[in-house]
C-alpha cells in the first residue's frame, strides 16, 4: 500500500526536478537542468537547502530556444512573474534576471519555453543558474 501511494504521489511530479544547492559561496550556482522539446512546454524546479538567490539566468546548449516566461515562487509565499520573450542561441545564455527584493529564499521556479527549429533537429539542453550575493552575511560583519 505504501509503495502504491508513493508511486501515485510521484506521478504528478514527473516533470518536476529538485535543485539541491549545498554551497552558500558567493557566485553563480547550477540550480537545475532539462532537455527541451519542439513544442511549448514548461518545467518546474524545486529548490532546497541553500536556496537564497539574488538573480537567475538560463544557459542553453545544443539548439536555440524561445524562452517565454518564468514564475519564481518564494518561501515567503509570494511569487514573481517575469515575461522574458527572448530567443537564446545554442551555446548562449539569457540576460541576468534580478529577483525582487534582493537575495531571497526560492521555493520553486516554473519556466515556459520551446526549442526553435534547427538544421540538425536537435533538442536544446537548458540549465538554470542562480546568483548568490550573500548580502545578509555582509551586513552581519
Amino acid at each position: 500500500m505504501i509503495i502504491i501511494l508513493a508511486i501515485g504521489a510521484s506521478y504528478g511530479k514527473a516533470n518536476a526536478q529538485t535543485g539541491i544547492i549545498l554551497s552558500d559561496k558567493t557566485g553563480w550556482h547550477s540550480i537545475g537542468e532539462t532537455t527541451v522539446d519542439f513544442k511549448k512546454d514548461s518545467d518546474e524546479v524545486n529548490v532546497i537547502i541553500a536556496d537564497k538567490f539574488a538573480a537567475l539566468k538560463f544557459k542553453v546548449e545544443d539548439a536555440p530556444i524561445d524562452l517565454m516566461s518564468m514564475t519564481v515562487y518564494y518561501e515567503s509565499g509570494d511569487h514573481q512573474h517575469v515575461k522574458i520573450d527572448t530567443q537564446v542561441k545554442a551555446e548562449g545564455e539569457s540576460r541576468v534576471i534580478d529577483l525582487n527584493g534582493g537575495e531571497r529564499s526560492i521555493k520553486k521556479i516554473v519556466f515556459v519555453y520551446k526549442t526553435l527549429p534547427n538544421r540538425k533537429d536537435e533538442k536544446a539542453h537548458v540549465e538554470i543558474w542562480g546568483m548568490k550575493t550573500n548580502a545578509d552575511e555582509n551586513y552581519k560583519k
